[in-house]
């Protein structure tokens, strides 16, 4: 019995992928009107100066942000979904999770460009107020530590990938 609620017990995970895929299509949505009200503000109350671009700019940097992270809880709401409820999900290739390494390098792949376009908005707003330069550090920092655990965990992912091919090798030699 214990045994069969422990394995029903992996439904739960529905909880979050309900969540993330709820809150990924509220910000999606969010996303498409605050486009459309940006594009009817340029052309209905034009300021064509520097200042104006500047401002569009960092709209736009910002809406890009946005849209990156309905794209990173739609893709956990999937992984999750994958791993735990349904491996047969039909899915793009590039989104197939077969464990958590996989889910884990897409979201830190999906962050960092996250974290390169919210850095390069602060740069866009900058008014000399800020060190930037301590803030580009920072980002720098952690987008390096960001993509030395993409690097680790590709490299154990293939070694471990590895262990059972090279033992199948040494069987049929054996």
């Amino acid at each position: 019995m214990l045994r069969n609620v422990l394995a029903s017990s992996r439904y739960l995970i529905i909880i979050g992928v309900l969540g993330s895929f709820l809150i990924s299509i509220a910000l999606l949505i969010y996303g498409g009107i605050t486009v459309v009200t940006i594009v009817i503000e340029v052309f209905t109350h034009p300021v064509f100066t520097a200042v104006g671009a500047k401002h569009v700019a960092v709209e736009c940097i910002e809406m890009i942000d946005l849209f990156l992270l309905a794209t990173v809880l739609y893709i956990i709401a999937l992984g999750l979904y994958e791993l735990f409820i349904d491996a047969s999900l039909p899915v793009l290739p590039w989104l197939v999770i077969t464990n958590l390494d996989d889910l884990k390098v897409k979201l830190i792949g999906v962050i960092i460009v996250l974290l390169a376009v919210t850095f390069l908005a602060s740069v866009v707003e900058w008014n000399g107020s800020v060190n930037i330069l301590a803030l580009g550090v920072s980002v720098s920092l952690v987008l390096f530590a960001l993509a030395y655990s993409i690097n680790r965990t590709m490299k154990d992912g293939h070694a471990e990938r590895a262990v059972p091919e090279q033992r199948e090798k040494i069987n049929e030699h054996g």
